[in-house]
């Protein structure tokens, strides 16, 4: 079962789990599921797990970490656990508390890591997506240098174990390395990624700075959520993954995410299927040719199933560089 611990040296030392278990479910999945598809996560060898304020589920995410070492399964140090600072939280003096809030949600001590969700700030206040009379989200502005300063002290004063970053683009990424006075480098780059965005060009940038790059929708994108353009088509369907996965015996789903792995990107599953979470972690059981890495590759389309498109007009919209 240890196989599934494969880990990544992060740029301060930490080490974190190349698969790990994301927990994102649209609004109308009930949230008592999230606690149970977590713990399951769990049992069959999961260590990583992400989640974040923004989905509203840390309290039942907690709540199956906890159980979990209660009952002698993992201890908390097994367990690599990621929280995100989401947007409505960028002005600096409101980062250690969205901080605290999200670890009195969880009961836990600390987080393993903790990454600024979007580097476009909403107006700060109690809804996840503050919107105004005219229906559009109301923004706001900020130095995300500044920001950083305010994760920097929150690593320092043990709330998280390391800091990161997630939707940057390789210029703000930059932004922060070139800070003057900077005390830690992002550790990763959570990003939307998969075969039809394989973000070669962040990727690349990314590993030049010792920067982990993460990959979210590695599987695609649920239809139901309403940030998806619902006429892109289904990654999973894919004739070339298709063949891929029937030649080694294995699902489009296990192919996408072991042509990760084999990237050297940290690579998130999210399902609350739990014959698919088991299936999952079955990704360190083969290993796909440099021919079918190469193939792989030659299926990329550039194409975004999470556009974020209500947020375009901001300044720091992230898509608006080619990488």
């Amino acid at each position: 079962m240890e196989t599934q611990c494969q880990r990544v040296k992060l740029n301060d030392g930490h080490f974190i789990p190349i698969l790990g278990f994301g927990t994102y479910a649209p609004e109308e999945v009930p949230k008592s599921e999230a606690l149970e598809v977590t713990k399951f996560a769990i049992e069959v060898g999961f260590r990583h797990i992400d989640s974040a304020h923004a989905y509203r589920n840390e309290e039942q995410v907690g709540q199956a970490i906890r159980s979990k070492i209660a009952d002698g399964t993992v201890k908390r140090e097994d367990i690599f656990y990621t929280s995100k600072l989401w947007s409505t939280s960028l002005q600096p003096e409101l980062v250690q508390s969205a901080l605290e809030k999200s670890l009195k949600s969880l009961q836990l001590d600390y987080v393993d890591l903790y990454l600024i969700h979007t580097p476009v700030p909403l107006k700060p206040g109690e809804e996840i997506l503050p919107t105004g009379e005219d229906g559009k989200l109301i923004l706001d502005s900020v130095d995300l240098r500044h920001t950083w300063e305010a994760l920097e002290k929150c690593k320092d004063a043990g709330l998280t174990k390391s800091i990161g970053v997630s939707n940057f683009n390789h210029k703000q990424l930059e932004k922060i390395l070139n800070k003057p006075g900077l005390k830690y480098r992002p550790v990763c780059n959570q990003v939307e990624c998969h075969p039809y965005l394989n973000q070669s060009k962040l990727l690349e940038f990314c590993k030049s700075h010792d920067i982990v790059l993460v990959a979210y929708g590695a599987l695609g994108a649920q239809r139901s959520s309403k940030w998806v353009n619902p006429n892109y088509p289904i990654l999973l369907e894919d004739p070339v993954l298709c063949a891929i996965a029937k030649k080694h015996k294995q699902t489009p789903a296990l192919v996408a995410l072991r042509y990760q792995i084999q990237r050297g990107v940290v690579v998130l599953a999210k399902s609350y299927n739990k014959k698919r979470i088991r299936e999952n972690i079955q990704v360190f059981d083969f290993e796909l040719t440099p021919e079918d890495m190469e193939t792989i590759d030659g299926i990329n389309r550039n194409m975004r199933y999470y556009e974020f498109l209500p947020v375009i007009d901001h300044p720091e919209y992230p898509y608006s560089e080619e990488y």
